[in-house]
């Protein structure tokens, strides 16, 4: 079973054999994860918001977008140059300066966690020890930016829908813990590397959700809770809010809310494919492919093939997903702040407790099983 390669240090340790200096090696890496991570995250973003379109107006019997570029592909573009363009408005008895640092504070946390999402098996720009915790932790840092948003405003409906928002990730971030916990305890590991390669080597029967079907959904709930995707919508609920927390918000500060929220969907759907899907395990183990075709597992051929599949599964575990967030904001309806509470305490929360404590137990009893 092979573990991930750390980019960071494969990639300066080639350019101090290539006679650098460590630290211009250093230097010149520095830049490299965040160019990496702004691209494959805006690439992201416009294929969600395509998909948005697309599956929604599927879902009421309509076309949706045509005409802007080759099947719409273009709308997205479109939306986003319009939003760049448009003044930039400041209330006048606004914060001005928490006022700005509001979308940056929600937007920057979802970006860092890319950086631990390993996308194929040598494909990880860093594999930190705490690699789950650390998107939990930088996770907890946005409803700060969306309070923040919400009290700089100086408007009452942008209080209440930043208040919301505080208050449904405090209640969705614990249950979500949780459920990572329950994994961390089969992995024996908190890195996403670790957590994929534990479940490697025996196809799709190896994969985590088989034996945390319950920890799945909990994680599944709380991370579009965390999103806040319908039915959780309820910080800019429009017909109770008018926008929550966005609604004195105009131009690029505007488009950074929703450039977040889609973000973190795909970076939600990518930390559900690793943790519970096998990541870049194919569901036929490679070991199999080899003997069908008759060749040897280290045939650098089958190397290069068992690659490209590992990144093509990851992706489209992660937009199945998507694709599965999409549907349900059109199947399900929006829930009331009383009951959104109480889904996350009086549901999630002990639901979540029985299934650590459950995987503690059979981890216990069938230590081979659950990663003893």
């Amino acid at each position: 079973m092979n573990s991930g390669i750390d980019l960071q240090g494969t990639f300066i340790q080639s350019l101090v054999d290539l006679g650098l200096p460590s630290d211009v090696a250093k230097t010149i890496w520095m830049p490299l994860p965040m160019i990496l991570m702004i691209i494959s995250a805006t690439v992201g973003v416009l294929t969600c918001v395509w998909l948005e379109r697309k599956i929604s107006a599927a879902a009421q019997q309509r076309i949706g977008p045509e005409y802007i570029g080759p099947l719409g592909l273009l709308a997205p573009v479109a939306d986003g140059l319009k939003l760049v363009f448009k003044e930039d408005v400041v209330p006048a008895k606004s914060d001005p300066l928490l006022f700005t640092l509001g979308p940056i504070i929600v937007i920057l946390p979802v970006f860092l966690s890319y950086l631990i999402v390993p996308f194929g098996q040598n494909i990880v720009i860093t594999n930190v020890g705490m690699g789950v915790f650390l998107w939990i932790a930088l996770s907890s840092i946005q409803p700060i930016g969306l309070l923040m948003s919400g009290y700089a405003s100086n408007n009452k409906y942008s209080l209440l829908g930043g208040l919301r928002a505080a208050a449904q990730s405090i209640s969705y971030e614990i249950p979500l813990a949780l459920a990572v916990l329950a994994i961390a305890m089969m992995s024996n590991s908190l890195s996403t590397v670790d957590i994929v390669n534990q479940q490697s080597g025996y196809g799709i029967l190896g994969w985590n959700i088989w034996r945390q079907p319950i920890g799945f959904i909990i994680f599944w709930i709380a991370a579009l809770a965390e999103c806040e995707r319908l039915p959780f919508d309820l910080p800019e609920a429009e017909e109770e809010l008018v926008a929550g927390y966005q609604t004195e918000y105009s131009g690029m500060k505007f488009a950074l809310f929703y450039l977040s929220s889609y973000v973190n969907l795909v970076l939600s759907a990518l930390l559900v494919s690793v943790l519970y899907l096998g990541g870049w395990d194919f569901p036929i183990p490679i070991s199999t492919l080899a003997s069908w075709f008759g060749v040897s597992e280290a045939n650098p051929v089958l190397q290069i093939i068992a690659a490209s599949l590992g990144i093509t599964m990851t992706v489209l575990k992660a937009y199945l997903l998507v694709f599965l967030a999409i549907l349900l904001r059109w199947t399900v309806p929006r829930v009331r702040i009383d009951q959104l509470l109480n889904l996350g305490w009086k549901f999630l929360l002990p639901v979540g407790l029985v299934n650590l404590l459950l995987t503690a137990a059979l981890k216990l009893a069938f230590p081979v099983a659950f990663g003893g």
